[in-house]
């Protein structure tokens, strides 16, 4: 089973514009990854949270980004050894595997397009011993909303991407807040 963990709990603040995204470890039978490594004050956040991890960031093997906005994918250039995997597909530098999605990354992670909040958004489904987590970016910013995200591209299609997650995942990963259990949220469908 794989194991994930947070390494920076996303934020954001409407009034202020403040805004960070979660950013999580997954890993994965020797495999360590990151999702979304966004908008953090100072880069120094990120390897402090792998050295309580006991990791560096060469030990990064690849690097996943939900969805292409800034907040979710500007810290990407501090993994130069690792590979990425987006929308588009699997990138290792220059060279990339075009549309992996839909299709198991390995036999604990299934990654599934959830469009809505943005055309491109991905949803990484991890299995581990406590249960299925869901790591959706934006599809949830936190557990308590937006109900209407005024920032989606398709708000239909983001209800639609809620409510597959819902049903698949025991706990989700937001793109701005803690982790909850998908049994504690209603409201937002």
């Amino acid at each position: 089973m794989a194991e994930l963990c947070v390494l920076v709990n996303g934020y954001y603040t409407v009034e202020t514009n403040v805004v960070c995204a979660t950013i999580t470890l997954i890993r994965d039978n020797g495999v360590n990854i990151v999702v979304d490594p966004g908008t953090v004050p100072d880069q120094q956040i990120i390897i402090s949270a792998l050295a309580r991890e006991y990791l560096t960031l060469d030990d990064i093997g690849y690097v996943f980004i939900t969805h292409s906005h800034l907040d979710h994918y500007r810290n990407i250039g501090m993994f130069a050894r690792a590979k990425s995997l987006d929308y588009w597909g699997l990138w290792d530098g220059h060279s990339y595997i075009y549309n992996t999605m839909s299709r198991n990354f390995s036999n604990d992670i299934f990654i599934q397009m959830t469009p809505g909040h943005s055309y491109d958004n991905i949803t990484l489904f991890v299995k581990t011993t406590a249960g299925i987590y869901a790591v959706c970016g934006d599809v949830f910013w936190d557990k308590n909303g937006p109900k209407i995200d005024t920032l989606a591209q398709d708000n239909d299609r983001l209800l639609k991407s809620r409510e597959i997650i819902l049903k698949k995942a025991d706990y989700i990963v937001p793109g701005h807040g803690d982790v909850f259990a998908s049994k504690d949220i209603s409201i937002l469908l």
